[in-house]
């Protein structure tokens, strides 16, 4: 068995070659993005105040059977002058997080034109993007599917991968499988990226 991991650790195709990934977390303001960087930090729920500029915490999670990656996460204030600033962040990182208040339909589309324009830059061609939609706790938060429709995701096109995960701050829900798609996403695209670089 020592043998055969020892097989596995070498092989890239296993196990890339990286154990921190780094990724920005955006969304509009009081989409509770802080509350969930401390959420996944402290392993309880911390009620934040509007961020002025920018958090960064490392994050350790489990992936997979055997994998331990760091999340260097940048969580970035959402209010509408902060959002220029968000393509400073977003630039040559592996993933972004883009969060959504999933009970707040009154916001939605305020908040598909800030993610269709965020990746949509130059810098960001091909980024990996996980939607969380965030509030799931609440009984007026709309489904997964709703905020997908909402958010139009299939338009991002197929040179983006995205996908989405139901979240909850409050109690940790669908956090973990959240950044395990991401995790996935980021594997795959540098996959891709390897593999257009050995044809040229």
């Amino acid at each position: 068995m020592g043998n055969h991991l020892t097989e596995m650790a070498v092989n890239p195709s296993f196990l890339p070659q990286f154990t921190t990934l780094h990724v920005v977390v955006i969304g509009l303001d009081s989409a509770g993005k802080t509350s969930l960087l401390y959420r996944l930090k402290f392993k309880e729920f911390v009620k934040s105040v509007p961020t002025k500029g920018f958090n960064m915490e490392k994050i350790k999670v489990p992936v997979g059977n055997s994998r331990v990656i760091t999340f260097q996460v940048w969580d970035v204030g959402g209010q509408e002058k902060l959002r220029p600033l968000w393509k400073s962040y977003t630039r040559r990182t592996d993933g972004m997080v883009f969060v959504v208040d999933s009970a707040e339909v009154e916001r939605m589309e305020e908040a598909k034109v800030e993610l269709h324009k965020i990746t949509r830059t130059s810098e960001n061609q091909g980024v990996p993007v996980l939607v969380l939609a965030n509030k799931q706790d609440l009984p007026t938060a709309l489904s997964v599917t709703e905020v997908e429709k909402l958010l139009a995701l299939h338009e991002l096109g197929s040179a983006t991968l995205n996908a989405i995960q139901g979240c909850s701050a409050a109690d940790g829900l669908g956090l973990h499988q959240g950044l395990e798609k991401l995790y996935e996403m980021v594997i795959k695209r540098k996959k891709m990226v390897r593999n257009s670089k050995k044809k040229r």
